[in-house]
């Protein structure tokens, strides 16, 4: 009799192993799909492009073995997914932190250049400098202005990324602007002359 109970014993065991493994992992989907929306919430689909793909791409494959009954192969993918997602959002701040320091560091020397281009302004039209000079300057000027003030903009939104790509050759083109006007500008030890 005790050969009959150790078989049944086995068997039940067996049928919940069955059982447990003929379900699918719906709760292991949910986590991963949780942890996805919070790596999309942390800016993964922009600052961790990859990893947060990746994330999606093993989602959409536990769900595709979901519809196949392949249960165990489901919650592998469930569990990647997750992984990768909580990997994606722990990149995104790193790299968010790094493009927002970048981003205003490239906000400082475009309104450091955009002050000089001004200041060497205000002297080209007080010492004469030829006009098509200071008209020139003035539209270098005025675009540098509303780059940065777009700029700006982005980098108040958190748009890091936005923000510093907006900058790209501004600096150089309002400091370029700057030496223009300041060669073309007559010094003021030849005016006392």
């Amino acid at each position: 009799m005790s050969a009959r109970r150790l078989l049944l014993s086995f068997a039940v065991a067996a049928a919940l192993i069955g059982a447990a493994c003929g379900d699918p992992p719906d709760k292991e989907i949910q986590q991963a799909q949780g942890a996805i929306d919070a790596a999309r919430a942390a800016g993964a689909d922009q600052y961790a492009t990859a990893e947060f793909t990746a994330a999606q791409e093993a989602l959409k494959r536990a769900n595709d073995a979901v519809e196949q009954r392949d249960y165990r192969l489901a919650l592998n993918h469930a569990l990647d997914a997750r992984e990768r997602a909580q990997n994606a959002a722990k990149e995104a701040a790193d790299r968010k932190t790094t493009a927002r320091s970048e981003a205003e560091r490239a906000l400082l020397d475009a309104m450091t250049a955009l002050n000089d281009a001004h200041t060497k302004l205000r002297a080209a039209e007080t010492g004469r400098a030829p006009v098509k000079t200071v008209v020139t300057a003035r539209r270098v000027i005025t675009d540098g202005e509303d780059t940065v003030q777009k700029a700006r903009a982005a980098f108040d939104g958190g748009d890091y990324l936005t923000a510093k790509t907006t900058m790209v050759g501004t600096t150089e083109r309002l400091k370029a602007t700057a030496h223009e006007l300041e060669a073309a500008t007559p010094n003021s030890n030849r005016r006392r002359r």
